[in-house]
């Protein structure tokens, strides 16, 4: 446990630096060849995810901005398969559109349907060809939807694969991470930690080099750069197959008991009370790629000299700052819990949610507090680390808590599902986060920030109500599944 400790503590990265034989520990319970203290297919699955982000987030820096600055312009609208169809539908649905309103429209669509396919990721890898297949199978799709988008024409085309590739993706190899571990393996929390990470690392470099080339030099390349990410992500889960845990779809059709079937009510019981929490976090949490880059574009001074840059800020590297104090703030954090939790007081799972629910909102009161402090004037952008440390530090209280918390109380048979079940919250969010991104040009930047800033007030105290009946529900599931185990509580 020390060893585990002082990786997760010291420097989460350095699970992917060393692969010598003399870092390679036998676990004295299972067996299992380990690195640090860890499984050594935390380090493919670190280093597949890594490149999966940085595809994604990349694709994403730019999306935006692509469409507003370029792709909605009449002269190429006009060529994209699909676009005036889809912008007629969207119009009878919500009024008249702005090509702003548009643009984040489609941003919301997409962000939110990559979280909805999952679950077709989850019932494709639990009932039909396993989990590696699947995998394997969204990364290829992503690979080649990447490399569509540096074609105009074929816009929507490569969203639809993009959005399929990462539903079948994502919650295959989240799931591959716990299942890396037995159950009532304390390691499991620290291990999503690292895992998310790696998730940051590749987002933090994404929009530098994506967002640079897009922005800078020609769209058509920031695009390609993603598909060139996600190849090498392909190829790192591909080298690490030997270290990865062994599934059979075949396993998941076998009847289950009663035990099995009441395990599986109970942990859709606990998703579900929290299912509206997580929707509503990341409604605000995606603000991020689509208002807030907005407001940076319109309303910021982005004049710095950072002595390997000076002049105007690109707005894409900006999604580079949450993903770099991801990196610097989660050993702290651990620590920190880490501590706590020696002398009995580390906070519960369900506090942990809370707190992030908390921080959520109130780095969206920071937003409202520096938009109303410069006026009409453009704040400096240093302000806005406020925002990002107080939204970075919500994401690390709750996004991989809930990961972990949704693989360990997951039925064997079902866990693919159950993680996919999980990921279509963040489906709502997007779509919600969409539909209000669209409301941008009808407040101040004020009063917007401060509606987004209620989300997550809401969220908390939802979550708080709920407590009672999840920690309930919690407890009598884990008496199933791990007796050996602390209640979430």
């Amino acid at each position: 446990m020390r060893l585990a400790w002082r990786l997760d503590v010291a420097f989460p990265v350095t699970c992917m630096s060393d692969l010598s034989g003399a870092n390679r520990l036998k676990n004295a319970r299972g067996g299992e060849s380990t690195l640090f203290g860890h499984p050594q297919g935390l380090t493919f699955l670190f280093g597949t995810e890594m490149w999966e982000r940085f595809s994604y987030y990349g694709m994403r820096s730019l999306l935006v901005l692509y469409m507003i600055d370029y792709l909605l312009k009449p002269e190429k609208a006009a060529g994209v398969i699909g676009l005036d169809g889809l912008r007629r539908a969207l119009e009878s649905i919500f009024g008249q559109l702005t090509d702003q309103s548009f643009a984040s429209q489609i941003y919301g669509f997409y962000t939110g349907f990559a979280y909805l396919t999952p679950i077709l990721g989850g019932i494709l890898a639990d009932r039909v060809i396993g989990r590696t297949a699947t995998v394997l199978l969204g990364a290829s799709l992503m690979v080649l939807g990447h490399f569509l988008m540096a074609f105009d024409h074929l816009f929507l085309v490569a969203l639809f694969l993009l959005v399929i590739g990462v539903g079948t993706f994502k919650p295959n190899v989240t799931t591959q991470v716990g299942e890396l571990y037995k159950p009532g393996d304390r390691r499991i929390d620290r291990a999503y930690s690292i895992f998310y990470v790696g998730i940051n690392i590749g987002a933090f470099f994404s929009p530098l080099i994506c967002g640079y080339l897009g922005e800078r030099i020609a769209w058509q390349y920031g695009f390609i750069s993603a598909g060139l990410g996600m190849a090498l992500g392909m190829a790192t889960y591909l080298i690490g197959l030997p270290h990865l845990p062994k599934t059979d779809a075949r396993l998941s059709r076998t009847e289950p008991d009663e035990a099995t079937r009441s395990q599986t009510r109970a942990s859709f019981a606990s998703l579900l009370l929290l299912f509206i929490p997580s929707a509503l976090f990341w409604a605000a949490y995606e603000q991020q790629g689509n208002t807030i880059a907005i407001w940076i574009h319109q309303s910021v001074n982005r004049e710095a000299d950072l002595g390997f840059w000076k002049g105007e800020i690109p707005v894409s590297w900006f999604q580079s700052i949450n993903p770099i104090l991801i990196f610097i703030l989660t050993p702290m954090l651990i620590a920190c819990w880490t501590y706590f939790g020696r002398r009995g007081r580390e906070p519960t799972t369900i506090g942990k949610l809370v707190a992030g629910l908390v921080l959520l909102s109130l780095s969206f009161v920071s937003a409202a507090a520096i938009a109303w402090l410069s006026g009409s004037g453009q704040p400096s952008w240093l302000w806005l680390l406020i925002y990002f440390v107080l939204l970075t530090l919500a994401e690390l209280h709750f996004s991989p808590i809930g990961l972990s918390l949704m693989s360990s109380i997951a039925p064997g048979n079902s866990r693919s599902s159950l993680i996919a079940v999980w990921f279509t919250s963040n489906f709502f969010g997007n779509i919600i986060a969409g539909s209000l991104g669209g409301l941008w040009p009808k407040f101040s930047n004020p009063v917007f920030f401060l509606i987004i800033a209620a989300l997550g007030a809401i969220a908390a105290l939802f979550t708080l109500a709920v407590r009672p009946l999840l920690v309930r529900t919690l407890a009598r599931q884990q008496s199933v599944t791990a007796p050996q185990q602390q209640p979430h509580r």
